[in-house]
């Protein structure tokens, strides 16, 4: 996965930038090593999945410029003959070392022309500026604050920053930033349209944003045979963009539609048997039976971890400091793939893990049913794909990374999304009977999965590992409070007051590992309540008057 570190300015102690980036050193465990800008400080912990030579190490320099990328650049191999072309040559095998050549041939242009999802800090040596920027959906974490000083700071993961900057803010996908010292300025080459400059102690910074992935231009007209083609079609270009590796890929399989779909797909590209993984409470499990039946169906080497209440508990505390979040749903879902990415980092030697993240907020889920209208359900999907950063996709990267391993999410690569956001919503609503129509009927043909897991409605990920799980958490925050100290501690939060003694708990935990800076997470994941049938104070999909049988 890596993780990266950078530091504006010159002035900081290298042994406490050390500290601060051997924080994430489970993202990167392979090396580690901090360059000096002449104008700060760049880090980087690896995770060695392309290019594994020593020569692909970061940070990379070329002509006094310097970059550091957590980031996977897809048909990077192509853009590479492109600028050797124009008289590059290359040390590795890396993916990353286009980004230098990239930013001297297109400027801040390069932005536009990546395939790609990653999170950067680029030094320019001749400006003296630092240029940061993470891709349009926000699939590789990145955040940022200042120091005591005003110094910007950026780092994969806020635990680096807690206790140097006051304020800890996710960096918005989609965009760029430019860091310099007043005066020195830099071209905004990339003509994209300025959000913000801030001064502070000498420093300015300049947000960009250059692609809103979220909101469509325009709205599809295609009919319902050309789009099942190119849900189809883009979706597999997807999944085989993902499988390039040079390290060993395994792949999340909970039996519902769209990690089998991954899962089915991958394993007709690959033409072998994968290494798929499931998980589920010891007593109650939803999903491992429907998970044995895509694998037996794909003949994958299937692998089935089981946890129990006690596992659950215990590690409650390590999720909510790996996850930076005191979100219930986001919470409740991690328990499972926390301890399944565990096995998976201690019983293998995977390092690169698929998952099926993102088709919900694309096609509906449970709730989306209410949508009053079209409109509405449009309006929905953009705010949830808009926010994902902060919920599902936090999630996957943080539960797969903390076990040294790298996330990639097939339903967020940069052309298949950008088709779906703009397929007619009228298309999108459940009208057919069945949740996500479009996306099974793209599949119908194929016979990737099981008919039968095709057209299964699907159980929350964090209900399909057991319902047990959900109740033991929500018992063991009620045993833990009064209902008098519950309402008084809750309320010492302004910003998303816990509502229930279980947010209360998580709440807690959080503030113990990030003090003051719940303000990373906008809101609560929930159902949104203002439509009739959502109005619900429990993020799972089970408390719907439409759960009928998902769950069983």
């Amino acid at each position: 996965m890596c993780s990266i570190l950078a530091y504006c300015s010159a002035q900081a102690d290298p042994q406490v930038l050390a500290q601060l980036l051997a924080r994430t050193i489970s993202r990167g465990p392979d090396d580690s090593r901090i360059l000096e800008t002449g104008n700060g400080y760049l880090g980087f912990n690896r995770l060695s999945i392309m290019g594994l030579t020593p020569e692909g190490m970061q940070p990379f320099v070329r002509d006094g410029n310097a970059v550091v990328c957590n980031g996977e650049l897809y048909g990077f191999r192509k853009m590479r003959e492109a600028l050797k072309k124009r008289g590059y040559s290359f040390q590795s095998d890396s993916d990353c070392e286009i980004l230098l050549p990239m930013y001297r041939e297109f400027g801040l242009q390069m932005f536009r022309l990546l395939d790609a999802e990653f999170a950067m800090v680029l030094y320019d040596a001749q400006s003296r500026c630092y240029i940061a920027a993470r891709d349009p959906v926000g699939i590789r974490p990145l955040y940022y604050g200042q120091d005591r000083k005003g110094i910007y700071v950026f780092s994969s993961e806020p635990k680096s920053l807690v206790g140097i900057c006051e304020r800890i803010m996710p960096f918005p996908p989609g965009h760029y930033a430019v860091i310099h010292d007043c005066g020195t300025g830099a071209d905004d080459t990339a003509g994209g349209s300025s959000r913000s400059k801030e001064d502070f102690c000498g420093q300015k910074i300049e947000l960009f944003e250059y692609r809103r992935i979220w909101q469509a231009d325009h709205v599809s007209r295609d009919d319902m045979d050309t789009i099942a083609h190119s849900i189809h079609d883009k979706l597999i270009a997807g999944i085989e963009k993902r499988l390039d590796a040079d390290a060993p890929v395994g792949f999340l399989l909970s039996g519902g539609l769209d990690s089998s779909l991954v899962c089915g797909a991958a394993a007709k590209i690959l033409d072998r048997p994968l290494q798929t993984f499931a998980i589920g409470m010891d007593k109650d499990a939803i999903d491992l039976k429907y998970a044995r039946q895509v694998a037996d169906y794909i003949h994958s080497d299937h692998h089935e971890v089981i946890m129990t209440r006690e596992d659950v508990l215990g590690a409650l505390d390590d999720v909510i400091a790996a996850l930076g979040t005191w979100d219930i749903t986001t919470v409740r879902a991690s328990m499972g793939m926390y301890l399944v990415c565990k096995w998976i980092h201690e019983n293998t030697d995977i390092r690169v893990i698929l998952t099926g993240e993102i088709s919900d907020e694309i096609f509906g889920y449970k709730y989306t049913d209410f949508a009053p209208d079209a409109e509405a359900f449009q309006e929905e999907s953009e705010k949830r794909i808009r926010e994902i950063h902060m919920y599902d996709v936090l999630r996957a990267d943080r539960c797969i990374s903390v076990h040294s391993l790298e996330a990639r999410v097939p339903f967020g690569d940069l052309d298949f999304l950008s088709y779906c956001m703009a397929i007619d919503p009228e298309k999108k609503l459940n009208r057919y009977g069945i949740g996500k129509y479009l996306l099974r009927h793209a599949f119908e043909e194929d016979a990737l999965i099981p008919q039968t897991i095709l057209m299964r409605e699907k159980a929350a990920f964090s209900d399909a590992v057991g319902h047990s799980m959900r109740r033991d958490l929500m018992d063991y925050a009620e045993a833990l409070y009064t209902d008098g100290e519950y309402e008084a501690k809750r309320r010492q939060y302004s910003h998303a007051m816990p509502f229930t003694k279980e947010s209360l708990l998580y709440r807690e935990i959080f503030e113990k590992h990030y003090p003051g800076q719940a303000e990373m997470v906008v809101d609560f994941w929930m159902p949104n309540r203002s439509w009739e049938g959502c109005d619900v104070n429990d993020p799972s999909a089970s408390v719907l008057p439409n759960y009928g049988a998902s769950g069983i």
